[in-house]
């Protein structure tokens, strides 16, 4: 019995496209560890002026050498990082800006209203995403109905005479 070379070629096939990585694309949790991009670093200790005057330890509270993202991107910026500390609202110089923010009925929550869709949504696509016969991008699989194509979006805003920069040619 003589085995044709077009379907030794298809199960070769098949075998190498086993090989591939999803890479970031992967929904499934890489391992038991721990998530290293959780991990925040202290900031370096500082000395202070004067060692008879240090301030009184807070158990449980805010320390000087916690990360605050929030007011060292404000402080990048040029504003005041002290009306940002943990625990504080929104300072009255930045409530016109707030007010701006939310015009258009912005939702205050709306981060997490995302998040609970979307950990619906992954629930719901895991059932049929478990019966594949071959390795396929789960990401691209799953949000496939939700995604744009650029380029037709780019030629549709051209098409209504609105502004665009220029974009690069459609492989």
């Amino acid at each position: 019995m003589q085995i044709s070379k077009s379907l030794v070629a298809i199960v070769l096939l098949v075998a190498v496209s086993a090989c591939g990585n999803g890479g970031l694309h992967d929904l499934r949790a890489p391992g038991t560890g721990p998530d290293e991009f959780l991990i925040q670093p202290a900031q370096p200790l500082e000395t202070p002026p004067s060692f008879t005057e240090l301030p009184q330890p807070t158990p449980g509270g805010f320390n000087r050498t916690d990360q605050n993202p929030q007011a060292d991107a404000i402080a990048a910026l040029g504003g005041d990082p002290a009306a940002v500390a943990p625990g504080n609202s929104v300072p009255a110089t930045d409530s016109a800006l707030l007010a701006a923010t939310g015009r258009y009925g912005v939702q205050s929550d709306i981060r997490q209203d995302l998040a609970e869709e979307d950990a619906k949504f992954r629930r719901r696509e895991q059932r049929t995403a478990r019966i594949k016969l071959f390795p396929v991008d789960r990401y691209g699989d799953a949000y496939k109905r939700q995604s744009l194509d650029p380029f037709a979006v780019n030629q549709a805003y051209r098409n209504a005479q609105t502004g665009t920069p220029s974009a690069p040619p459609a492989e």
